[in-house]
């Protein structure tokens, strides 16, 4: 079983804009790696070794169209990708209907195959997949308003603490889920 995500944005933006500032995100316009860190939930530290890795790294492949106004990347995690399997995909459009507005299509397949546990890792793995990308969107806002010379209206505090409070109620519930004794079943 893998969760699946998508969801779909109009940046009021031109594309060339909203890709100079992608790459002002990343100065490297070649495949790279990056490295995440994010604290396991409390439920999981509880089951995984203390001495586990708390550093996922991630490769994002770009592919810049310039013909089609379209940039297209792909992002899988390299390492615990038992514990967990992310691959991401966004693919950032001008838009045809909407002058001065990329559209931005963003999807996330999940999925995990640690025995008896992956459906509260995938659940887990979604509630925080789409805390971040609310802050990778607005890392790209805030790349955009630094490249048209603006300020940015909202501070990104605001939205990292909405995101994050969140992703703890999101981590709660699981918990509240991973506890409760399961049937074990057998198969043939």
């Amino acid at each position: 079983m893998v969760k699946y995500f998508a969801n779909n944005t109009d940046i009021r933006s031109t594309w060339d804009h909203v890709v100079s500032a992608f790459w002002q995100r990343y100065p490297n316009p070649f495949r790279r790696l990056l490295m995440k860190t994010n604290r396991l939930p409390r439920w999981a530290e509880r089951i995984f070794p203390p001495g586990m890795s708390r550093f996922v790294y991630i490769v994002e492949d770009s592919i810049l169209d310039p013909v089609n106004r379209t940039l297209t990347t792909y992002t899988w995690n390299l390492n615990h990708t038992t514990l967990m399997s992310v691959e991401e995909r966004c693919v950032f459009q001008d838009s045809v209907e909407q002058p001065a507005t990329t559209q931005l299509k963003r999807e996330a397949w999940i999925s995990s195959s640690v025995y008896g546990f992956s459906r509260p890792i995938q659940e887990f793995g979604l509630a925080r997949f789409k805390s971040n990308q609310v802050k990778a969107m607005k890392g790209l806002e805030y790349a955009l308003s630094s490249l048209q010379g603006e300020t940015p209206q909202r501070l990104l505090r605001d939205t990292v603490k909405d995101a994050s409070e969140k992703a703890r109620e999101a981590a709660k519930s699981l918990a509240s889920a991973a506890t409760v004794p399961q049937k074990s079943q057998q198969y043939v």
